[in-house]
């Protein structure tokens, strides 16, 4: 079975077992990998840049709908109030 199959198989129930499950990864990267500043600077970077990609993807879209749904906070963009 293949890491993609494997991971989507995984059930996580809450907040706390992503966490964990993040946790191990880091730690089973740097254990493979060394612990040293330029290993841990790659597990940051590599979280960062999931983080971006996932609030681009995901957050960003369903915010747009919301917007459009409900109506925009904020107000019309561009205009003054």
């Amino acid at each position: 079975m293949g890491f993609e199959n494997q991971v989507k198989d995984l059930r996580i129930d809450s907040a706390g077992e992503l966490n964990y499950l993040i946790t191990k990864l880091m730690l089973t990267y740097l254990a493979q990998h060394g612990e040293n500043y330029r290993i841990m600077n790659e597990v940051i970077g590599a979280l960062e840049c999931a983080k971006a990609e996932f609030i681009r993807r995901k957050l960003i879209p369903l915010e747009e709908s919301k917007c459009v749904e409900n109506g925009d906070v904020f107000g019309t963009p561009g205009a003054t109030e």
